[in-house]
């Protein structure tokens, strides 16, 4: 059985070639059969898509990195090349390995967050309902699962951990004097969304305010915060209101454009407006970030305030390290181990073949009237030179070093002591 996978991240995509390869969490069936028609054997399959990573992890009988890199390529609408240069492909414990550091926060921008492994879990339990994953997959993402779990509570890697909501609000009391005056946007109603609302209600902002796609699920959000909620629609009319504006939906295209900032810049007589976009693709147009009195930062502008408290935590990192190698060697030890699985069950087979052949045989002598203790002889008989009959066969032919192999095996499965 071979693993393949195949990804790009913040570390090797800038954000823009990322926003191509995002996939919606309801887009993920579709796009799992569409992968798995595409490729010869229909492989066990599973996408993960975040706002900083877009990964496929396969597994199947031969790895098909090529093909699986030129549907992803076709997929985004770029070429096989340029997304190889910014793709990184695994096969077999290198995929293990990489599992096992995504799910313990020690592949992300935030070093040691805990939204990855929700969101590993919500593309693992997507690709099951979509009926791509197989034993292989499973056992590599329950694993992953494990493993991320004695990471987290054997190790400090998720301690002080400044993630992307807290850097978000550090960044905005820079600009701002006094959060207490600031009025706040938030475009979405999510988890990221939630979390950053959570650091910025801590700052205690004179207004907060949610729009979202339906107004049901952005009302639960503002209640929670003391906020209002508005339709997405009334965004261009009202953005001038706020002060701060932190976006991150699941929209294909950009929820708030350049001529809307604009308009909103003249209305607020050119005060200054801080805005963050964390969604990928884009809610907030890049060219937004030219315009005078526009504070704007992506996730990746989000990077190096984040990274910059990670430094000091090389040692959990290197502790958490030591746990994901144990749990490569484990998840590659049964995978080598499945490898037998069809010898065993051809064994079984034939087990059962002679088994039922020689109880077929003692039936007939027995309703013939056979005497009960010789018809047991026989049937003992007859299953244990079944048994025997390929090891003799061997002994006895083929030239002297087939023998002495021979000889070697049949020592070893029959005539070693219990232990």
């Amino acid at each position: 059985m071979a693993v393949w996978a195949l990804g790009i991240n913040h570390t090797t995509a800038p954000l823009d070639l990322r926003g191509r390869f995002a996939f919606a969490l309801d887009q993920i069936e579709p796009t799992l059969q569409g992968l798995r028609q595409s490729l010869s054997r229909q492989p066990e399959a599973a996408i993960i898509s975040t706002c900083n990573r877009t990964e496929i992890y396969c597994a199947g009988d031969t790895p098909e990195l090529e093909p699986t890199l030129h549907w992803l390529a076709q997929s985004g609408g770029v070429s096989p090349s340029l997304l190889r240069s910014h793709a990184y492909t695994l096969e077999n414990g290198l995929v293990a390995r990489h599992a096992f550091r995504v799910a313990s926060g020690l592949d992300s921008m935030v070093l040691g967050e805990p939204q990855i492994l929700g969101q590993l879990k919500d593309a693992v339990r997507a690709a099951d309902q979509a009926g791509a994953l197989g034993t292989t997959l499973s056992q590599l993402f329950q694993r992953s699962f494990a493993v991320a779990k004695e990471v987290r509570t054997s190790t400090e890697i998720g301690a002080q951990s400044i993630s992307m909501a807290a850097a978000a609000v550090r960044l905005a009391g820079q600009l701002f004097e006094n959060l207490n005056d600031v009025k706040v946007l938030f475009v979405g109603a999510g988890e990221m969304i939630e979390l950053t609302a959570t650091h910025f209600a801590a700052r205690q902002p004179k207004a907060m305010v949610i729009a979202n796609r339906t107004l049901e699920r952005g009302e639960k959000l503002a209640t929670r915060f003391g906020g209002e909620v508005m339709r997405l629609a009334d965004i261009p009319d009202r953005l001038h209101e706020f002060d701060a504006v932190v976006s991150c939906t699941a929209s294909t295209l950009p929820i708030i454009g350049l001529g809307a900032v604009e308009r909103a810049l003249k209305r607020r007589k050119h005060r200054p407006m801080f805005m963050v976009d964390l969604a990928v693709p884009r809610d907030i147009e890049p060219e937004v970030k030219a315009l005078d009195d526009i504070y704007l930062y992506t996730v990746d502008d989000l990077a190096s305030v984040v990274q910059a408290a990670q430094a000091n935590r090389q040692a959990a990192v290197a502790q958490a390290e030591v746990i994901i190698d144990a749990g490569v060697q484990s998840f590659m030890h049964w995978v080598d181990q499945r490898g037998t699985v069809p010898l065993i069950q051809q064994l079984n087979a034939q087990a059962d073949e002679w088994r039922a052949a020689e109880i077929a045989r003692a039936r007939k002598l027995l309703a013939k009237g056979e005497d009960v203790d010789a018809v047991l002889e026989a049937l003992s008989k007859g299953i244990t030179q079944k048994m025997l009959h390929g090891a003799m066969a061997e002994l006895h032919a083929g030239d002297a070093a087939a023998r002495e192999r021979a000889s070697s095996a049949v020592q070893h499965f029959f005539l070693r002591k219990e232990r």
